[in-house]
């Protein structure tokens, strides 16, 4: 019996994330050796050594380093990803977007570079799930 594709953010992440909760807002540098999940607003650059998550209704101002990446938010500022970058059809992103791997949902709005570093070509798909 093969196992399940592991699709959404947190069925892929190997620990406990780091939660910026809908509440929260923080200006500052951010590093976190495992994933974060975003669903506030952060106004500083940021190194995630595991997956990050920006949620619908998210915003983060500055530069980012991920391994991977989910973003439904908005970002403004560079983002690199080490592995695969999934941009969901609410995400808002303004500035260079730089990924081994790079998914975009129809109805994401890119305005910047956007830059594959792997073998694989962008993919374009229509997004199934709704925001929460």
């Amino acid at each position: 019996m093969s196992e399940l594709p592991k699709r959404r953010l947190l069925d892929r992440m190997r620990s406990s994330p780091s939660l910026l909760a809908q509440e929260v807002r923080l200006n500052g540098d951010i590093e976190t050796s495992g994933p974060l999940l975003l669903s506030g607003h952060v106004r500083g650059n940021g190194r995630i050594g595991g997956e990050l998550g920006i949620a619908a209704g998210a915003h983060w101002e500055g530069d980012l380093v991920a391994r991977s990446a989910v973003v439904a938010g908005q970002l403004t500022g560079t983002l690199i990803v080490e592995e695969k970058l999934e941009i969901g059809a609410t995400a808002v992103i303004r500035g260079r977007v730089q990924a081994r791997s790079i998914a975009i949902a129809r109805g994401a709005t890119v305005d910047g570079d956007m830059r594959v570093t792997g073998t694989e070509p962008l993919v374009q798909f229509e997004e199934k799930r709704t925001a929460r």
